[in-house]
């Protein structure tokens, strides 16, 4: 598992008990420290981690009306937890993340969900977060990725294996 990967689990991970909980503020810095304990003692990047966990809830109002707005018969209160919180990461990624292209938000978005999620949730992220980047691409809100900032390996080309044929809506 890539490094970045393994941090938008854990993300996920914090967010989804974060979020099923109901967790006070203060309790997150304990709940991102048991993740990555538990799940990945020898991480190295936890500022990965952070950066995905405090964007997503310093835009969680707006990243839930997107997806409100994206899965108009799911209201967000009934997606499931873990869905919930791979969209959040994927749609805070896709939007907002600069040196994070567009398909590989949306292609670790539906990782997570295939492994994470149950049997549907791959199509339902693929077809909420697919149906935003093909708006984002006709309004041409698309991120500039800075081709001089160095790339994380993973990061450099979409896999073949997770890569969507055409587009992220198929």
């Amino acid at each position: 598992m890539s490094n970045r990967h393994l941090g938008r689990t854990i993300a996920m991970q914090a967010l989804y008990q974060y979020d099923f909980r109901k967790n006070a503020p203060e309790a997150l810095a304990e709940i991102i420290s048991h993740s990555i304990s538990e799940f990945a003692p020898t991480y190295d990047d936890p500022g990965f981690i952070k950066e995905l966990i405090d964007g997503v809830l310093g835009r969680q109002g707006e990243i839930d009306g997107i997806i409100t707005h994206y899965a108009p018969e799911w209201p967000i209160e009934q997606i499931t937890v873990v869905d919930r919180n791979i969209l959040r990461i994927g749609v805070y990624e896709l939007k907002w993340v600069p040196n994070i292209p567009s398909k590989v938000a949306i292609n670790e978005a539906i990782e997570l969900a295939k492994t994470f999620g149950g049997e549907s949730s791959g199509r339902f992220v693929n077809g909420v977060l697919g149906a935003i980047f093909k708006d984002m691409v006709a309004a041409g809100e698309l991120k500039e990725i800075d081709k001089s900032m160095p790339k994380k390996k993973e990061e450099a080309a979409v896999a073949p294996e997770t890569a969507p044929q055409q587009t992220p809506t198929e």
